[in-house]
């Protein structure tokens, strides 16, 4: 394996764990401290994901290209953007490295805040509104990564998805990453391994969609002068 590869998939690895640490972590601490008002907990929780998110593309995209997400790395893979030269092998190294990432930070946001580890969820969230708010939410974040202009994507994907964690159903995981770390935390956070596949295809079909609507208006764009 190429050093520069390796160094992407550890990042990629070290981004998502972080991610989710702080996603999870923040959820507890906000549930804990809330006094059971939801709207500050998801205040709370809201803003802590903003600020990982954005220091996180900030201080890793060089190094990987901050994907955190499998569905940003195949949408990017699939249109030549992926930055590692395009290979199968390379785009399964960093979606393993995201995944392993993920359980890695909920993990870690259960010993900071002394909980067992190893858990499950219990939190249900099924239904076809959740499962149009995760298609919804995976389809903004991609249009916003690809059509982010060059050095904003960190500021413009921390406030999309601050912004939908409140006009979408599901709060917006919007990344199958986040989905099985969240599932393996019976948190504020959380959703029951049971619910996990449907909102994994949700974001499937929102991250499809939203390539097709970044693709569509950027061929309808007007030529810069």
């Amino acid at each position: 394996m190429a050093p520069q590869l390796r160094r992407a998939a550890a990042a990629e690895f070290a981004g998502t764990a972080m991610l989710l640490c702080a996603v999870i972590g923040s959820g507890i601490m906000a549930e804990r401290l809330a006094g059971g008002n939801m709207a500050v907990a998801l205040l709370a929780n809201t803003l802590a994901t903003v600020f990982a998110l954005f220091v996180l593309i900030e201080t890793l995209g060089p190094v990987s290209g901050a994907h955190f997400n499998p569905v940003v790395t195949l949408v990017l893979a699939s249109k030549g953007q992926f930055g590692q030269g395009g290979r199968r092998d390379a785009v399964l190294l960093f979606v393993a490295a995201q995944l392993a990432g993920a359980v890695a930070g909920a993990w870690l946001a259960h010993l900071m805040f002394d909980l067992p580890i190893l858990q499950a969820s219990t939190r249900l969230r099924a239904g076809w509104g959740q499962w149009a708010a995760e298609a919804v939410a995976t389809a903004g974040l991609v249009f916003v990564v690809l059509k982010a202009p060059q050095g904003k994507a960190a500021a413009l994907v921390a406030c999309y998805i601050g912004a939908a964690y409140w006009f979408t159903a599901s709060t917006s995981f919007a990344n199958p990453a986040a989905v099985a770390g969240r599932m393996l935390s019976d948190t504020f956070a959380g959703v029951a391994p049971t619910d996990a596949p449907a909102f994994v295809l949700a974001q499937l079909a929102g991250g499809w969609a939203g390539s097709v609507l970044a693709s569509a208006l950027s061929a309808s764009e007007a030529p810069r002068t």
